[in-house]
C-alpha cells in the first residue's frame, strides 16, 4: 500500500501532520472487560444522568419534552420501518413510500401549504435550505432575519452561506419580536428572503402576515419558521402569506434524548416544487390501476449538476418522520388543538404566578405560546444552578447568546407538567426571592389549568 501511494514508510505518510500533535505514547485505553463488566460500567455512567421525571424539566429552546403515546413506539418499532433504507426500488418499498407520503400530506395540511417534502436533518438545516432555495429562485443575495430566530438556526444559516458573499441583516425589537421599522429599512431589491420564527425563540408570537407583505413588496420570499404544535392554536403559515414553511418536528412523537436526532420540516408553494431540497414521494397508479407510491423528485440525481443542483441534501429522517406521522394520525386535528391549548394554558398559568413573585418578572408580557422569558433580580446562572440542586431544570440561560440578558432565562411548559409541578416551581422561586410576597402581575392571564 505504501509503495502504491509512493512513500517509503508510515512515518513518511504522516509527514504533513505537524510534529507537536503526533501521538508518541500508547493510547490510554483500559484493559478489555467482560460483557457483564461493560454492562455494569454503562449502568453506572447512565445513573449519573439527570433524566425526567426524576428531575422536573422546563427546558425548551427548540427541543421539547412532550408525551409520546405508547402506540408510537409499538408501530415505529416494526422492522419494515427501522431497517428500511432509501426506497429507490418502488416495487419493494411500498410501505416506506406510503408512510412518507402520508407524513408529507399531514405536514402540508398542518401548515396550509401546497406541498411538503420527505423531511430534513433538523430545524436548523431546514431554515438554511429554505434560504438557499430563496436565493436560487430570486437570484438575490440578501437575507433578513425578522425577530428572534433560534440562535442555533441562525448559526446553521451563517455556516451554509459563509462562502457565498451573502449580506445578512436583522430587524429585532427589544422584546424579541420583529421591529417593522427596521424591517422596512433592511429589505430591498437585493433581498432574497425574510426569515421569521413564530413563536420566536423567546416564545413570543410574531406577525407572519405583515412580514410577508414587506417581503413580497420587494420581490423577496417569506420563510416562516413554525412550531408544529402551536398550529393547533395559531394561523398556519400558508394562511399568512408564507412562501416556505420550515420547522423542527422532534416534538412530534420523538423524545428529546440528548439533543437529537432531530427532524426538519419543510413545506412550500406549488410554484417552487422543483426547487425543494431532498426528496418528494408521490401517489400514482400501476399498470393494473392499483394505488402505487413512487419517488417523484429526489436530489441525489442532481449531484452531477454541480452548482445548478437545488441542494446537496439527498436523504431524509425517515424513521423520525414515521414517528411524527404516527403521532399526528393519533392526535388528529382535534387532538393537536387540545394539546396546543393545554400547553398554552399551563404556560400562562405559570408565567402569571412567577410574575407575582417580588424578585422575578415576565418582561415581555403574555403574548406567547408555551415558552416565556423570566427576569430575575440576580444573575440567571445563579438561579438556575440553585434550582438544579433542588431537582428542577428551570430553563435556558440567555445571557450567553444575548448580551444584556444575563438576568433572564427561558422557561418552557408542556402537557406533561401537572398543576403540582407548576406550583412547586413557583414555591421554589418564592423561597429564593429576597422579599417574598405578591404584587400585581405583568403577565396575568385568564387561562386555567
Amino acid at each position: 500500500m505504501l509503495h502504491t501511494v509512493g512513500v517509503a514508510s508510515f512515518e513518511e505518510l504522516l509527514a504533513a501532520v505537524p510534529e507537536p500533535v503526533r501521538l508518541r505514547a500508547p493510547l490510554d485505553i483500559a484493559d478489555p472487560l467482560a460483557e457483564s463488566e461493560v454492562e455494569r460500567m454503562a449502568e453506572t455512567l447512565a445513573a449519573r444522568n439527570a433524566v425526567t421525571p426524576a428531575v422536573l424539566s422546563f427546558l425548551g429552546g427548540g427541543i421539547y419534552d412532550h408525551h409520546v403515546p405508547a402506540a408510537v413506539d409499538h408501530v415505529a418499532s416494526r422492522s419494515e420501518y427501522y431497517t428500511a433504507y432509501t426506497p429507490y426500488q418502488a416495487e419493494v418499498a411500498q410501505g416506506t413510500l406510503q408512510v412518507t407520503y402520508e407524513y408529507q400530506s399531514m405536514i402540508r395540511r398542518l401548515t396550509a401549504m401546497d406541498t411538503a417534502q420527505a423531511s430534513l436533518y433538523d430545524g436548523g438545516s431546514a431554515v438554511a435550505e429554505a434560504a438557499l432555495m430563496a436565493m436560487a429562485h430570486t437570484g438575490q443575495r440578501g437575507v433578513v432575519f425578522a425577530g428572534a430566530l433560534n440562535p442555533r438556526y441562525r448559526s446553521v444559516v451563517e455556516t451554509y452561506l459563509t462562502a457565498q458573499s451573502v449580506e445578512m441583516k436583522s430587524a429585532i425589537a427589544d422584546d424579541g419580536r420583529c421591529d417593522f421599522g427596521l424591517l422596512n429599512d433592511a429589505v430591498g431589491p437585493d433581498t432574497s428572503c425574510v426569515i421569521m420564527q413564530s413563536p420566536n425563540y423567546f416564545g413570543m408570537i410574531d406577525d407572519w402576515a405583515r412580514a410577508s407583505e414587506v417581503a413580497h413588496d420587494h420581490g423577496a420570499l417569506m420563510i416562516a419558521v413554525f412550531h408544529p404544535i402551536s398550529l393547533g392554536q395559531l394561523k398556519p403559515p400558508g394562511e399568512c402569506g408564507a412562501d416556505i414553511a420550515v420547522g423542527e418536528g422532534q416534538m412530534l412523537g420523538n423524545p428529546p434524548s440528548f439533543g437529537g436526532p432531530l427532524l426538519g420540516l419543510f413545506a412550500t408553494r406549488r410554484e417552487f416544487i422543483r426547487r425543494i431540497p431532498g426528496r418528494l414521494v408521490g401517489r400514482t397508479v400501476d399498470a393494473r390501476g392499483a394505488t402505487a407510491y413512487v419517488m417523484t423528485l429526489r436530489t441525489r440525481e442532481q449531484d452531477i449538476r454541480r452548482e445548478k443542483a437545488t441542494s446537496n441534501i439527498c436523504t431524509a429522517q425517515a424513521l423520525l418522520a414515521t414517528r411524527a406521522a404516527i403521532t399526528m394520525a393519533l392526535l388528529g386535528k382535534v387532538g393537536i388543538t387540545k394539546l396546543a391549548t393545554t400547553c398554552s394554558e399551563r404556560a400562562h398559568y405559570l408565567a402569571s404566578h412567577i410574575d407575582a413573585i417580588e424578585s422575578f418578572r415576565v418582561p415581555f408580557g403574555a403574548d406567547f405560546f408555551n415558552e416565556f422569558v423570566v427576569e430575575s433580580d440576580r444573575p440567571a446562572r445563579d438561579v438556575l444552578m440553585s434550582l438544579r440542586k433542588r431537582g428542577i431544570q428551570a430553563g435556558i440561560e440567555l445571557g450567553g447568546r444575548f448580551p444584556g440578558f444575563e438576568r433572564r432565562f427561558l422557561v418552557c411548559v408542556s402537557e406533561k407538567h401537572t398543576r403540582a409541578d407548576l406550583d412547586r416551581f413557583v414555591s421554589e422561586l418564592s423561597q429564593m426571592s429576597a422579599h417574598p410576597g405578591a404584587r400585581v402581575g405583568r403577565a396575568q392571564s385568564s387561562h386555567n389549568v
